[in-house]
C-alpha cells in the first residue's frame, strides 16, 4: 500500500470503496490492530494503535463482517452477550442489554433468543452480528462488507435498516465495500482508493460530481 491518510471524526460514517486489493479491508485491520503499520501510525482515541492493549483495543471497537462468524453451539442470546461476558457484566445488565439490541435490529428476543445460527436465514445471522458488535456499546464500528454475501433484496433491506440505526446510534463507523450504492447510502464520507493510494476523499454528494476519472469509472456502475 502506499501512504493513506486521512481522519474520521466522532460520529461519523466514512465508507472505504474501492475494488478488490484496493486495500480497503487492509487499512480497516489496521485500525483494530489486526495488522500493525509498516510505517507510519494510525491512532484510535488519540493513541497509536501500538500503544494500546491490543485485546482492549479490540473490545472498545465493534466488528461486523460478511461472513458474520457466529459461533455455532451458541444461541442468539449468548452470540450476542460474548463479549459483554468477557467484560464480566453481571447478569441482569447483560441479559437487558442483549434483549435491547435484539429488539434494535429486528430480532424479537422471545422469538429469536433461544434460536441457534443455523436455524436463522442470512439476513437474520447478519442482524445478529450487529447486535453483537455493539453488545459492550464501542463508540468505534468497523464493517468489512457486511453485507456482501446477501440477496439482493435482503442487502437493500438491511441496507436502509443500517442507515437508519446509525442515526440512531451516533456511532463512528469505518464501513468497507465495493458497491457505490452502498457507499452514497450510507456514507457521510466516502474515500476511493485504488492500489492503496486514497484517489477521492470528500462528500456523496462531491463524489456524484467530481470528474476525477477513477470516481467516474465507478460513477457508471449506478
Amino acid at each position: 500500500m502506499g501512504p493513506v491518510t486521512f481522519r474520521v471524526a466522532r460520529g461519523e460514517t466514512v465508507v472505504l470503496l474501492g475494488r478488490s486489493g484496493s486495500g480497503k479491508t487492509t487499512t480497516l485491520r489496521l485500525i483494530n490492530a489486526l495488522l500493525e503499520p509498516t510505517g507510519g501510525e494510525v491512532r484510535v482515541g488519540g493513541r497509536a494503535t501500538t500503544a494500546w492493549d491490543s485485546v482492549r483495543l479490540r473490545r472498545s471497537i465493534g466488528y461486523v463482517i460478511q461472513e458474520v462468524g457466529l459461533f455455532p453451539h451458541f444461541t442468539v442470546r449468548r452470540n450476542v452477550g460474548v463479549v459483554p461476558v468477557l467484560e464480566g457484566w453481571d447478569a441482569g445488565r447483560r441479559e437487558g442489554r442483549v434483549a435491547e439490541l435484539l429488539d434494535l435490529v429486528g430480532l424479537p428476543p422471545a422469538e429469536y433468543g433461544g434460536r441457534f445460527p443455523h436455524e436463522l436465514s442470512g439476513g437474520e445471522r447478519q442482524r445478529v452480528g450487529v447486535a453483537r458488535a455493539l453488545a459492550a456499546d464501542p463508540p468505534i464500528l468497523l464493517c468489512d462488507e457486511p453485507f456482501g454475501a446477501l440477496d439482493p433484496v435482503t442487502r437493500t433491506q438491511l441496507q436502509e435498516e443500517f442507515a437508519t440505526l446509525k442515526a440512531r446510534l451516533g456511532k463512528t463507523v469505518v464501513f468497507v465495500t465495493h458497491d457505490v450504492r452502498e457507499a452514497l447510502l450510507l456514507g457521510d464520507r466516502v474515500i476511493l482508493l485504488h492500489e492503496g493510494r486514497i484517489k477521492f476523499d470528500g462528500s456523496p454528494e462531491a463524489f456524484r460530481t467530481s470528474d476525477d476519472e477513477s470516481v467516474g469509472a465507478f460513477r457508471s456502475m449506478l
